[in-house]
C-alpha cells in the first residue's frame, strides 16, 4: 500500500506550477487521507539559525506546537539525534509533548539536505503501535524526494 503511493508523491512534488509549501501540503493531505492510521501529518523545519523547529505545512487538527525547541518532545529529539524515532505508545515517553489526547503513537523521520538535518516529517496516530519498518522506509523516501525541491 505504501509503495503504491510513491508515484503519487513524486507527481505532486514534481509539479513546478505549485509553490513548495502547496506541494508539501498536498503530500500531507495525500498521506493523511490515504493511510488510515496517519491521523496528523506535518513537516517541521529548522527555524533559521535558531535551535528550534518551526511548523510547516500539515494536514490534521490544528496544533499549538508551531515552535519546538531542539531536544524537547519527539520532534526536538530527532532534530538533535538525526535518527528516526518511532514511538509505539506516547504515554510511555517521558519527553513527549502531547498535541491531542487522542494521539497514541508517533513517528518522526528527519529530512536531510546536503547531509544537514533541516527538518522532519511528523506523523501522529490515534492507533496504538501502528508503525512498521515499511513506514520508516516510505517516509525516508518522501523526505528524500522533498529535499530535491528545497
Amino acid at each position: 500500500m505504501l509503495t503504491s503511493l510513491k508515484p503519487k508523491v513524486e507527481a505532486i512534488l514534481e509539479n513546478n506550477n505549485e509553490s513548495v509549501d502547496n506541494r508539501l501540503l498536498e503530500v500531507c493531505n495525500l498521506l493523511q487521507e490515504t493511510i488510515s492510521y496517519y491521523d496528523w501529518v506535518g513537516f517541521y523545519f529548522k527555524n533559521g539559525d535558531k535551535e528550534e523547529l518551526k511548523l510547516g505545512p500539515y494536514a490534521g487538527e490544528p496544533t499549538d506546537h508551531t515552535i519546538i525547541p531542539f531536544g524537547k518532545g519527539i520532534c526536538g529529539q530527532v532534530a538533535v539525534s538525526n535518527e528516526n524515532f518511532v514511538v509505539p505508545d506516547v504515554a510511555a515517553q517521558d519527553n513527549y509533548i502531547a498535541c491531542s489526547i487522542t494521539v497514541k503513537a508517533e513517528i518522526v523521520v528527519p529530512l536531510f539536505l546536503n547531509g544537514e538535518n533541516i527538518g522532519q516529517i511528523d506523523i501522529d496516530s490515534n492507533t496504538p503501535d501502528p508503525f512498521t519498518e515499511a513506514d520508516e522506509r516510505f517516509l525516508e523516501f518522501v523526505n528524500q524526494k522533498v529535499s530535491q525541491i528545497l
